[in-house]
């Protein structure tokens, strides 16, 4: 089967699953709430982070989002029916991957922007400038849906959404804020912070905004490859 009506078949899939719709509408109210409330007691320094401090809790809902799309089709027999429809599954992970990806970034840029929008009101001129700004709303949009194929790349090896979700929320919540903040230099890879450097007006690690996004590209991509490899080694 071509890569076309596979992709539309997975994308039909997402928007009639009620709580795939509410992860993304979460992203939304999420980032913008908590960028809102750091920008009104913004003390920071760096007040491209003020306006995009609500991203920690948004790409918790991007998460969800990839989990809940890949962990539906292992529930109830779903694999081995689409797999009957599309034998190849490289083929229709890849689709899976896609339409877990479009979303979540048509609605990270959206999000970003409206963050950027509502800090700058909040901050006034003691915000980030367009240029600063514009660049931490892509980078919103680019982290989302990087960190959403990360969940989906690792629930497809897991098999089961409460496991992903089990260790990835405590990771973001535990290991990167707190252990994170307590060592130099390797914290700063973890997917989520190198992610995450985009958001800030300086940064004084190794990684620039740009190369922390090729990092967290990285994460992502190997979770995708260990998620099509375990999908093709094992039962449907």
């Amino acid at each position: 089967m071509p890569f076309a009506p596979v992709l539309h078949a997975e994308w039909i899939k997402i928007r009639t699953l009620r709580p795939l719709v509410g992860s993304l509408a979460a992203v939304l109210v999420a980032t913008v709430a908590f960028s809102a409330l750091a920008s009104a007691d913004a003390e920071e320094t760096d007040p491209l982070y003020s306006v995009f401090f609500g991203v920690s809790f948004g790409q918790i809902a991007a998460i969800a989002f990839g989990t809940t799309a890949v962990a539906s089709e292992f529930r109830g027999g779903a694999l081995r029916l689409t797999l009957a429809a599309v034998p190849d599954r490289r083929r229709w992970f890849a689709a899976k991957a896609t339409a877990v990806a479009l979303p979540v970034l048509a609605t990270g840029l959206g999000t970003g922007l409206v963050t950027l929008l509502v800090g700058k009101a909040v901050l006034g001129d003691s915000g980030p400038n367009w240029t600063e700004g514009l660049r931490g709303a892509v980078g919103c949009g680019v982290h989302l849906t990087l960190m959403a194929l990360f969940a989906a790349g690792l629930t497809a090896v897991l098999r089961s959404g409460v496991a992903t979700l089990s260790v990835l929320i405590p990771f973001l919540l535990i290991v990167s804020f707190v252990i994170g903040d307590m060592s130099s230099g390797v914290a700063d890879l973890l997917p989520d912070r190198a992610g995450q450097v985009v958001l800030h007006s300086a940064h004084d690690g190794a990684l620039g905004p740009w190369s922390g996004l090729a990092v967290a590209a990285l994460w992502s991509a190997a979770a995708l490859s260990a998620g099509a490899w375990s999908l093709c080694r094992r039962d449907a």
